[in-house]
């Protein structure tokens, strides 16, 4: 075999792997693990693929490609009136997935956006309906209602919250400074209740040791000579006479 045969046969070796691939671009399609394909013929929706490697029949056969992996969306600052008319804005995160690809790429021109609105509107009603107070106090609660009230929206648009909630609450600078204040107050209250308690208890226990005394006047006798370097106060022959304990070391 001469050289200029085995250059010939390398050429149409090079040029056989290049008409495959460029076949394998035009008319395979690889759908990976995270995604899912939506397939059109002739500019119609005909179905889903799952992953895996698919072949076009034809140029009339178009398969687009849609990340499936779950998606985190924060919505910050939106401002929120509450029920006693005090302006907040309330930061919300959530989670979400493509359940149902035809809907969310065919049926609604962007499904993010329309996430955002339902999300939006869920919040403006929930807070809305509470007092400042109940907003801070039940967040866990909040997040709930949040959660039922976007999971049904959600769906509609071929989406599937998996987690949302309440990332954070900001106030005005005024209001800032009130709550401080209360906050103050309020941990200026729990100590001076605890004192309190702790000078009653002293006091009840004054009080039972008085009434064992009173009861028993021997004991005073035996806790003063059990105490060290105390002084006893005896009564001989109608005279007084000092006696002092000595310490045991």
């Amino acid at each position: 075999m001469t050289l200029s045969t085995l250059v010939s046969m390398a050429v149409l070796g090079f040029i056989g792997w290049v008409v495959i691939a460029v076949f394998s671009a035009k008319y395979f399609v690889t759908i990976l693990e995270y995604e899912k394909g939506l397939k059109y013929r002739k500019g119609k929706f005909v179905g889903i693929l799952e992953p895996g490697r698919y072949f076009k029949f034809s140029q009339n056969t178009i398969i687009v490609k849609i990340d499936v992996r779950p998606r985190v969306i924060t919505i910050p600052g939106q401002e929120v009136l509450s029920s006693d008319n005090v302006s907040l804005k309330v930061s919300i995160t959530a989670q979400y997935e493509i359940e149902d690809a035809n809907i969310a790429v065919n049926k609604i021109a962007s499904y993010t956006e329309a996430l955002y609105a339902v999300v939006q509107l869920a919040v403006r009603d929930i807070i809305g309906s509470l007092a400042i107070d109940e907003v801070l106090a039940q967040r866990a609660t909040i997040n709930q209602k949040l959660m039922e009230a976007t999971v049904a929206k959600a769906k509609e648009i071929g989406l599937k919250i998996t987690l949302i909630g309440v990332k954070d609450v900001m106030f005005p600078g005024e209001l800032k400074k009130i709550f401080a204040k209360v906050v103050e107050a309020q941990k200026e209250g729990l100590a001076a209740l605890e004192r309190a308690r702790g000078e009653t208890a002293s006091l009840r226990n004054l009080a039972n040791v008085s009434k064992v005394l009173e009861d028993n006047p021997a004991l005073l006798q035996l806790r003063a000579l059990q105490s060290p370097g105390s002084t006893i106060v005896l009564g001989v022959s109608g005279q007084v006479v000092p006696v002092r304990t000595k310490e045991v070391k």
